[in-house]
Order: C-alpha cells, then sequence, then structure tokens
C-alpha cells in the first residue's frame, strides 16, 4: 500500500465517523424536539407558572416556576420548607418548630434545594435534556420491559446536579416519541441499572402532558395552575389547593 493510499483510506474513515457523528447529533436533537412536542411545547412549559405534585407519598411540592420558589410539605412528619430556589434563602418548620439559626437554617434549605432538584426531575425531565452540563448520546433501537419498540438515549452530567455521577437511559417510544422508561445508574461507568421504571399514566395537567406512574413508585396529586395565593410561599399552615 502506496503512503497516499493510507492516508486516503484515514481521510475516508475519518470523514465517514464525521458523518455518523453529525446523524447521531440529529437523531438526539430529532428525540429532544419530539417529545417536547408531544408533551405540550416549551412555550407552553414556559408559561406554566405554579406546579403541583406529591412524591411516593412522602412530601408535597408546590413549586413557581416564573419567582423560582418551591414549598414542600412533608406529610409523615410536622414539617414544612419554603424555599426561593435561586438564592437559597427561606423558611423552614421543622418537626413544629420553626429554624432561626442561621446554622440550622442553611442546612435545611440546602436540604430543600436537593428535594426539589430530585422531586422535581421525576417529573419534568424531558424539559431538562438541554440542561447546561447535560450530555446526550444517541443509542439506537430497543425494546422497553413491555416488550415496545423504542430508541434510546444515554444521558451523562458535567459537574452539574447533586449528583454528577449519575447515569440514565431513557426511552422513547416510537409511535408517540413520548418516554416510555428509564434506567438510573449511580455511576456513569456501572454496566448494569440501579433501577428501569416506567412512565405511565399520561395526562393533561393545563396545557402540559405529564407522566406520573413510575411502577412501584407514584407522583400523585398533580396540578397545574395559573394563580395561587402568596400565602402558599409565605404561611406555614397548609394551604387549600383546589384542583
Amino acid at each position: 500500500m502506496t503512503k497516499f493510499s493510507f492516508l486516503k483510506k484515514i481521510s475516508l474513515a475519518i470523514f465517514l465517523l464525521a458523518c455518523m457523528t453529525d446523524l447521531r447529533a440529529q437523531d438526539v436533537e430529532s428525540l429532544k424536539s419530539k417529545v417536547l412536542e408531544a408533551m405540550g411545547g416549551q412555550k407552553n412549559y414556559d408559561k406554566t407558572r405554579y406546579i403541583h405534585w406529591t412524591f411516593f407519598g412522602n412530601q408535597s411540592l408546590t413549586w413557581d416556576k416564573h419567582k423560582s420558589r418551591v414549598r414542600i410539605d412533608f406529610l409523615k412528619e410536622n414539617s414544612v420548607y419554603i424555599l426561593n430556589i435561586n438564592h437559597k434563602t427561606g423558611k423552614i418548620w421543622k418537626k413544629g418548630v420553626e429554624q432561626t439559626h442561621p446554622d440550622s437554617l442553611n442546612k435545611f434549605l440546602e436540604e430543600a434545594k436537593r428535594i426539589w432538584i430530585n422531586h422535581s426531575y421525576w417529573l419534568v425531565m424531558p424539559w431538562k435534556l438541554s440542561d447546561p452540563g447535560v450530555s446526550l448520546k444517541y443509542l439506537g433501537d430497543a425494546k422497553t420491559a413491555d416488550g415496545n419498540e423504542a430508541e434510546y438515549l444515554e444521558m451523562t452530567f458535567k459537574e452539574v446536579g447533586v449528583t454528577p455521577n449519575n447515569k440514565y437511559w431513557i426511552y422513547f417510544d416510537k409511535k408517540s416519541h413520548l418516554i416510555t422508561q428509564w434506567s438510573h445508574f449511580s455511576n456513569f461507568a456501572d454496566e448494569k441499572p440501579r433501577f428501569t421504571m416506567p412512565w405511565k399514566d399520561y395526562k393533561m395537567y393545563g396545557k402540559l402532558l405529564l407522566s406520573g406512574d413510575r411502577g412501584e413508585r407514584k407522583l400523585t396529586d398533580i396540578a397545574v395552575y395559573q394563580k395561587l395565593d402568596e400565602s402558599v410561599f409565605t404561611d406555614f399552615k397548609k394551604p387549600e389547593l383546589i384542583k
């Protein structure tokens, strides 16, 4: 083989690899676009003011998306966390006692932010696929646990979030384009997932299509509001939210 022929083959291999990489990037963008469109679109998500849900029967969250505030009511203890997500300020009622000491207040406000990050991800992850620090890789065709045809992506993180070493496989139904399953890996180097759960029971809430069924675990009391009383984010007394 001449030097020219060798270089020509190398150039062709690089070209083909670049084309494959470009096609996979297009597949990723296509899946992101299709799932958001199926779930109501980016504009409707951005316009939605308040989202409420209960996480696995343990905490109820009321999230003011426009002002970056969240209220967390603990259902199995007398505790309420009210947090400004961006500034990490707020109020804490812990087991019947308001926390006013700066050290205690900061500790529980930090816990509140971790809870919000984790619990909201289980509900609105499709709108987080383009977040800074998120890396997506197209993995091709697959079948979900219930035997349905899907395409799937690998999601990893670059030093963002409270669990940056995590990895997810996210499965998109080929017909509806909705996410129907995800697999969670505690570490991106793990070969087998820690768990695999479905995304089922999609329903319209306001102008958003959301899923609350994660198999053995459930997100319940899901509701979307455009108006809520300001006391929701100022008073410890649990508000009456009407769907």
